[in-house]
């Protein structure tokens, strides 16, 4: 719009060929078309003074929260055309026309004369006495009344937290004009909207419009131009006076003045102990982030997470969360990212997240543990017990007790729990026991065969003859070979003379004592080689 057209339009408001506010409006016609026919299904105004004003409703969107009203703010984002509307800054036809328009809605607008430029007209642009035709659609209102809107449309079910002023958050939106034109998303950038609350970095009205939010909560803000840019826009996507609506879903929220979060979920019944700092522990876990977003998880690894907690393992929150805690307990641990990963995140993780870690204690430790023995049951007769060497019999495996000292008894209960490092170690065995494992038995003792001293497989339950070599060696050739030895020693075994060490194989016991025997390595035992247990200047070898 040029000239004097444009003079008188800035007078008076909106004229034939006008772009009108918060609208975008097409000029019907020409001058030729300000004379045209009126505009077919009109609808008078009902306001008497209004008479010969028509409006057709040409679309109306079916949802419409809001109408304008009189005082109500209008603009022409093509221009720097702004005004109110019923405040005489219009002609008063289309001061009119405007009133009770939705946004997105589009009317046809005849005004009469008497209601535009009357007869004066605007020299060179509109004739005196003129009939002007307006093709309307409203894309924008406000008022200087207008507060933040805020409309919730889904909110979870638990809401332990909601976001307060100073609070950190992680959000996702998309950003539209009111009109529903869009002018930023967030999730175009695949990123999220990171930022503190109520200090200043948003504008006002985002600061107003996040409070109370809990994480995974949708909501709708709707931001006058005053709470966003005002009237300069932000010089890039959005103009000035420009009404913005925001559709929110908050991802996480936290405090830099906040520490670890624990929820106990499960804890057994009996809790002897506690982890402490030092100690191994073994755990299962999920790990997702504050709306439930999965970033990883042991159990998909059908591995345990190893490691000494309090000593910086891990990160600083799991090394905190991770004290105090029993074997079977389940807990979830939450963690803020100044304990976690901060501001860089790692991986699956973004930067500034929250992190959840659902996780299950499957045992743990302290390297200087030593077995530990509870007695759930003892015979009112126990006056033999079991010592080291003694031969056995019991319910499970007795591999990993060979070092223990009992004293059982029979018909004795007992729990044995063993630490890794005196069980099957940080390797244990492929398929059955994993590394670092504490074992637990429980121990019922059937029957107990006496052993041998420390270091002896074979001993005399009588004197021993003074001429046993020579016993030994049948044929008398100075020279005793395996099976020799074997037969001597069976003899004495069946005969009740003699007693090998109980639960070990007959031929391997003898066949040790034997190469024990045979110094020289040659396969046979001669006197000079021969000697008995107690004749040897140093213990080394298990003989006679």
């Amino acid at each position: 719009m040029a000239g004097a057209a444009a003079a008188a339009e800035r007078r008076r408001g909106p004229g034939c060929g006008a772009q009108l506010l918060v609208m975008v409006p097409a000029l019907l016609a020409s001058w030729a078309a300000c004379q045209a026919p009126p505009v077919p299904a009109a609808e008078p105004s009902a306001d008497g003074d209004g008479a010969g004003l028509r409006v057709e409703r040409r679309f109306v969107p079916e949802s419409c929260p809001r109408a304008v009203r009189p005082g109500d703010f209008v603009y022409d984002r093509g221009s720097t055309f702004n005004v109110f509307v019923g405040k005489g800054q219009l002609i008063a036809g289309m001061d009119k026309a405007l009133v009770g328009m939705c946004v997105n809605e589009r009317r046809f607008v005849k005004i009469p004369p008497k209601l535009a430029y009357g007869s004066e007209g605007v020299s060179g642009v509109i004739p005196p006495n003129a009939v002007l035709h307006f093709d309307v659609l409203l894309i924008d209102l406000w008022n200087s009344e207008d507060e933040v809107q805020v409309q919730t449309y889904f909110k979870p079910e638990k809401c332990p937290r909601t976001v307060q002023v100073s609070d950190f958050v992680r959000y996702h939106y998309n950003g539209t004009f009111l009109d529903g034109t869009l002018f930023d998303s967030s999730h175009n950038r695949m990123r999220t909207y990171d930022t503190y609350v109520g200090i200043g970095w948003l504008i006002p009205g985002m600061d107003q419009g996040l409070l109370g939010m809990c994480v995974g909560e949708k909501r709708i803000i709707t931001i006058p131009p005053f709470l966003a840019y005002g009237e300069e826009g932000d010089g890039k996507d959005i103009p000035g006076q420009a009404s913005l609506v925001f559709d929110v879903v908050l991802l996480d929220l936290h405090n830099p003045k906040d520490g670890i979060a624990i929820e106990n979920q499960q804890v057994p019944e009996s809790c002897e102990r506690r982890s402490q700092a030092g100690d191994f522990l073994r755990y299962h876990y999920n790990g997702t982030l504050l709306d439930g977003t999965l970033f990883d998880s042991s159990y998909s690894r059908n591995r345990t997470y190893d490691t000494y907690v309090g000593k910086g393992y891990v990160i600083a929150g799991m090394d905190e969360g991770l004290l105090g805690v029993c074997t079977g307990e389940k807990r979830r641990i939450i963690i803020p990212p100044h304990l976690g990963y901060g501001e860089e995140g790692r991986g699956k993780i973004p930067g500034s997240a929250v992190l959840v870690f659902d996780i299950h204690v499957v045992d743990f430790h302290n390297p200087s543990d030593s077995v530990s023995i509870t007695v759930n049951y003892k015979p009112s007769n126990c006056t033999v017990l079991s010592k080291k060497g003694d031969y056995l019999k019991y319910h499970y495996n007795a591999s990993l007790l060979d070092d223990l000292q009992h004293n059982m008894c029979v018909g004795e209960r007992r729990t044995v729990v063993i630490p890794p490092h005196l069980g099957y170690g940080e390797d244990g065995v492929e398929g059955e026991v994993p590394g670092s494992a504490v074992l637990v038995f429980d121990i019922e003792l059937l029957e107990l065969v006496s052993g041998l001293p420390e270091g002896y497989m074979f001993v005399w339950n009588g004197e021993v003859s003074p001429n046993l070599f020579e016993e030994i060696d049948q044929n008398h050739d100075g020279e005793v070979l395996l099976e020799e030895f074997s037969e001597y020693i069976q003899a004495q075994v069946d005969s009740g003379k003699g007693k090998l060490a109980p639960g070990f194989d007959f031929e391997k016991i003898v066949k040790n004592m034997f190469t024990n025997q045979d110094r020289d390595g040659n396969g046979k035992v001669t006197a000079e080689e021969f000697k008995l247990k107690d004749q040897e200047a140093k213990e080394e070898h298990d003989e006679l």
